[in-house]
């Protein structure tokens, strides 16, 4: 035994060593001390060890966990867990253990709350450490008012305020997680035991369900506390108001099953008729759903295999060929401006039979690639909606989302779809939506909850009619057009009336809409005549005509002056 330790204590005395593989030999070190079981020298050298490393978190959190479970001394294990918790603050565990220490040591209220609000100065890896931390100290409160000694400053209300500390600090990280389910289950249930409080009980579900209330397992919690006590009528009304809401996974298709095992144990017969009256459509709803994700689902893979040719293809067309095509236009121009010659050598030449018109092949290739382009848009379009049953809403608030639109809808039931328009650049909702609807009488349901409140809007329903779009669209388009005809008309009148006014040009008229007047000349093509132009043709009927005999200077001088005169 003795010339073991020597050997230890040569390898643990090593400077050179890394810090790693010295902490290494000091664990190693402990553990053969811990086979001779004498408290006092494993206690010596878990010092020595933490001077060497002072915050080495597993370090202290074996030693600490050495002192509670062997050494029990309060005065010593509460001086380790002091030191701890100033070396390695960052660690929840050891705050949570150095509680525990405290209240078995029968520390007083007031040192065990200065510990507990020290810790929340510290900041933890995880809101998960925080969560841990709020419980043990709910833990140590209530273990102490079980044994019905009257603690000073000890209450119901002291636990209160320290989950709703703990709610107001953590709900906005732990929404939708078990962590904070775990909180407010453990909140109600002493609110009922230690302070025989059902209202003040059920006011803790209902903050629960206002902050997570797509969680089934909130809603499960709230209704298992009313039947097991005896309120089956609360626990019925909870039903009524969650069957009808969007759960992850499966959890939709859970909760009316589970209204309807309710009903059969514990309800009358019109109860189980009423649950089976409304359960029935909402699982018909889900149950189609559920048939449009699956083929969705399997249409991906499809549109994944069309993209993947689509590339191949156009992979294949570039390394094949290895020339700049040149436009069909240019093509035309350059085979108009050099004509084959049928004379001499400047006769093509055939091409031999066994060699295949190579240009020809290179022509084809293209239009097959553009046949094979257009088929793959064809399909990569979106689906096209008849909005049979649809309804329009509008006015939304822009944090609307599909949940919430089906909770909107949730009382008359039968909502198949819900698309939310949104902006193509940003993502964002445009405050639109379509909801479709199994049949007519669901959404006339709908529709008469026009001007209704959601997320403090009034929004605005109505039925979804793209066919009358279209015919107003077309209507609008024809009014256009019949002003289009109007204006050639009058160009031709002009022509027969024997005005010079060239005609303007219909589908130029067709998108501006602009007509010039006047001589005006500019922007405009050589080959078209400027608006208001008039040719210069000798006049039939004139008095005097012109005077085109040459003129000699003085002829000239004499009608300047003449002009000057006048």
């Amino acid at each position: 035994m003795y010339n073991a330790r020597v050997q230890l204590e040569e390898q643990v005395s090593k400077q050179d060593l890394p810090d790693s593989e010295r902490l290494k030999l000091f664990m190693g070190y402990l553990d053969f001390e811990k086979t001779d079981g004498d408290p006092s020298r494993i206690q010596i050298l878990y010092e020595r060890a933490i001077t060497e490393f002072p915050i080495s978190t597993d370090l202290w959190l074996d030693y600490t966990r050495y002192l509670d479970k062997t050494l029990k001394v309060a005065n010593v294990v509460r001086e380790a867990y002091s030191r701890a918790g100033r070396n390695c603050p960052w660690i929840g565990e050891l705050w949570c253990r150095y509680l525990l220490s405290l209240e078995r040591g029968h520390a007083s209220e007031n040192e065990i709350s200065t510990v507990f609000e020290k810790a929340l100065q510290c900041s933890f890896s995880s809101f998960e450490e925080y969560l841990d931390l709020y419980l043990t100290r709910v833990d140590g409160i209530r273990r102490r008012l079980s044994l019905g000694k009257e603690v000073e400053g000890l209450n119901l209300e002291v636990i209160r305020n320290t989950f709703q500390n703990a709610s107001d600090y953590l709900s906005p990280h732990l929404k939708n997680t078990d962590g904070l389910l775990r909180l407010y289950n453990y909140w109600a249930r002493l609110d009922m035991n230690l302070g025989n409080d059902l209202a003040a009980a059920r006011g803790v579900w209902e903050r629960l369900l206002k902050i997570s209330g797509s969680m089934l397992e909130a809603w499960q919690g709230y209704i298992t506390m009313e039947i097991e006590t005896g309120h089956t009528s609360e626990a019925r009304s909870i039903y009524k108001r969650c069957y009808s809401k969007r759960f992850p996974g499966t959890g939709s298709e859970d909760i009316c099953h589970s209204w309807l095992r309710f009903e059969r144990e514990y309800g009358m017969m019109e109860d189980f008729d009423h649950a089976l009256q409304k359960v029935t459509p909402r699982l018909e709803e889900l149950r189609l759903f559920r048939i449009q994700e699956e083929s969705k689902g399997a249409a991906a893979p499809t549109d994944q295999r069309d993209n993947d040719t689509k590339k191949k293809a156009h992979g294949k067309r570039n390394t094949d060929f290895n020339f700049t095509e040149q436009p069909p236009a240019k093509r035309q121009k350059a085979a108009a401006q050099k004509p084959n010659k049928i004379h001499g050598k400047d006769k093509p030449q055939a091409p031999s039979s066994g060699e295949p018109n190579k240009m020809e092949d290179v022509n084809a290739k293209p239009e097959s690639m553009s046949e094979v382009q257009v088929e793959n848009s064809v399909r990569a379009k979106t689906k096209v909606y008849t909005d049979q049953c649809t309804a329009f809403v509008s006015n939304l608030s822009l944090q609307a989302n599909s949940d919430h639109l089906r909770d909107f809808f949730g009382d008359n039931g039968g909502v198949v779809a819900i698309r939310i328009l949104k902006d193509k650049f940003t993502g964002k909702s445009r405050g639109l939506a379509y909801v479709d609807f199994l049949d007519e009488a669901h959404l006339a349901a709908a529709l008469a909850k026009n001007k209704k409140m959601l997320l403090g809007k009034h929004v605005s329903i109505a039925r979804s009619n793209p066919k009358q779009k279209k015919k107003d669209k077309e209507a609008a388009l024809g009014t256009d057009r019949n002003s289009i005809v109007e204006g050639s008309e009058a160009s031709e009148i002009n022509k027969e009336s024997g005005t010079s006014q060239a005609p303007l040009d219909g589908r130029k008229y067709e998108i501006e809409n602009v007509r010039l007047k006047g001589k005006n000349t500019f922007a405009v093509p050589r080959n078209v005549k400027p608006l208001g132009w008039t040719q210069n043709k000798p006049k039939k009927d004139t008095a005097d005509p012109p005077d085109e005999t040459p003129k000699s200077n003085d002829e000239f001088r004499k009608m300047f002056l003449k002009t000057q005169n006048s």
